[in-house]
């Protein structure tokens, strides 16, 4: 009778086994889908030697395929996307931006070697003897482009990829009449390219394309014209070097400076990246910008990121105190209009506040022009610049705070300001005795989060004046509301010398030790909290 009943129930492990194989095989079906596209793209990476990104596609389809094959690591199977993107999108840039700052990443070096040497080896040139011709494009259904080329001479030849030229009259099979300048007006199969067809394709589709057989290919030159052009510079694998075919110099490639340099110095562009050490630490060690603006921005880092977070903890503190008292009336549609600066993105509330601040035609500045005769520099005045984004930034953040003190103060029990009125307690002492300790160990960690968020706060700084008003006599580029974070994008990347991306992932790195350590300086501080709030 049992074994009657776990039949029918699908008890047996040969039923158990039926009944789990769909899903079992859509596993499968799934893990081969993914398998396969990150093969594809090893195999990409691979080739272009992009290594580090490689390793991390590598782990995360292993990562993938052991939770999905793996009965022990069940519980697992639902979370391996959200590992898989953790990886992919938090875990890997942050280690990338390690790896960048010991490396020469940087404008001219944005390549692998391997990318270098195919970009540098599609520089062609006409050697002495070569061909040029006079051509015309046809493109067939299949989206297959063939040229009809002219001579010197006149006569006109069909090219087509991977075939020796072939002379055509129009008497030719399939080859239709001539035009005046010696074009077949039609090729059977195919139409014929006018202008406007070739003006958006020419750099993108047809230049990289080769026609006839080689060593005499034809490659598309210019707009009008076609010629057997050879590639300049080819790669020697064992002198590791780029040979010059046009000049017969040859380049070698130079490790420590990630270049393909001559003999007499000349250097093939673009580099490639190269691993450099501590170069670009010691760079910023002997950089004028440590001898300069630096002890000021940093003085102004540190104490833009604590008044932004005094300033809205202290407002949005207010008015969840004041809108917590069931008396008020109308509190619930008071809080959502005060949490609307909340939902706007912080850009466009700095743009916003940016027009009412203008000088000229701004609603702020013109009243109080009008009232009181004179309006600050919001952007001019290094104090009232600086005024103006910590007003910005009081604005975008005091609903944060109102949530989370609201949040906090519901968590209180009430039984404790009982008591203490009974005892004769203010509210002043009520607050600083109860209310503050209390409130503080449990946004505690939110302040120091949002104080870590300010440090790097780059979006209202650049967008409120970039940084500016500047800062006359430094060795290099700041301004006076610059912080950190926006002093390390002008040096490395308004300093005159491009992108310098390793150079800027060194300076992160310094700035990521710094607030690492203000941080964990923060976090001794919460500890004291508690230890009031027990005491309470």
């Amino acid at each position: 009778m049992a074994s009657n009943i776990r039949e029918a129930g699908g008890g047996t492990p040969l039923a158990s086994f039926l009944n789990s194989l769909p899903s079992y095989l859509l596993r499968l079906l799934g893990l081969a889908v993914v398998d396969g596209l990150a093969i594809w793209l090893l195999y990409l990476l691979i080739r272009d030697q992009v290594w580090p990104l490689a390793a991390a596609v590598a782990v995360v389809t292993l990562l993938v395929n052991a939770v999905n094959l793996t009965d022990r690591l069940y519980p697992l199977r639902w979370m391996s996307p959200a590992l898989a993107i953790i990886i992919l999108m938090v875990l890997y840039p942050i280690l990338f931006t390690v790896y960048t700052a010991f490396t020469n990443y940087s404008d001219g070096h944005l390549l692998t070697k391997a990318q270098a040497i195919r970009r540098i080896g599609q520089d062609r040139f006409l050697p002495e003897g070569g061909l040029t011709y006079r051509w015309a494009g046809y493109r067939s259904e299949t989206n297959e482009i063939i040229l009809a080329l002219v001579g010197s001479e006149g006569q006109t030849f069909l090219a087509v990829p991977g075939e020796p030229l072939q002379e055509i009259t129009p008497e030719s099979d399939g080859i239709g009449a001539f035009d005046a300048d010696g074009f077949p007006e039609t090729i059977e199969g195919y139409t014929r390219l006018q202008m406007r067809d070739i003006l958006p394709i020419l750099d993108s589709q047809l230049a990289p394309l080769e026609f006839g057989e080689l060593p005499d290919t034809v490659k598309i030159k210019s707009i009008r014209e076609a010629a057997q052009l050879q590639p300049r510079y080819v790669y020697d694998e064992e002198l590791d070097a780029m040979v010059d075919q046009m000049a017969g110099e040859i380049y070698y490639a130079d490790e420590s400076q990630g270049s393909f340099i001559s003999e007499s110095g000349r250097v093939l562009s673009p580099g490639y990246q190269v691993t450099v050490g501590l170069r670009n630490f010691q760079r910023l060690a002997t950089s004028p910008a440590l001898r300069g603006p630096f002890v000021q921005v940093f003085g102004w880092t540190i104490a833009f990121a604590f008044l932004s977070v005094a300033t809205t903890f202290a407002l949005g503190l207010f008015l969840a105190l004041v809108f917590n008292d069931p008396l008020i009336r109308g509190r619930k549609v008071i809080r959502t209009l005060l949490i609307l600066p909340y939902t706007i993105p912080g850009v466009l509330g700095v743009l916003i506040w940016r027009g009412m601040l203008n000088q000229h035609l701004g609603v702020i500045t013109t009243n109080m022009v009008n009232l009181f005769g004179w309006a600050p520099g919001w952007f001019t005045d290094p104090l009232w610049s600086k005024a103006g984004i910590l007003l910005v930034n009081l604005w975008l953040g005091f609903p944060y705070m109102m949530l989370i003190c609201m949040g906090a103060l519901q968590s209180i029990p009430s039984d404790i300001y009982e008591a203490a009125e009974v005892d004769g307690a203010s509210i002043w002492q009520r607050f600083w005795g109860i209310t503050l300790p209390l409130l503080l160990v449990s946004v505690g960690p939110l302040l120091v989060a949002s104080f870590t968020f300010n440090f790097n706060n780059f979006t209202v700084i650049y967008a409120y004046n970039e940084g500016r008003p500047p800062i006359p006599g430094t060795p290099t580029p700041a301004g006076y509301t610059d912080i950190l974070i926006s002093y390390t994008f002008r040096l490395a990347f308004e300093g005159g010398r491009g992108s310098d991306y390793g150079y800027a992932a060194a300076i992160t790195f310094v700035i990521f030790l710094i607030v690492a350590t203000i941080t964990l300086f923060q976090y001794r501080f919460m500890g004291q909290w508690e230890e009031i709030s027990e005491n309470v």
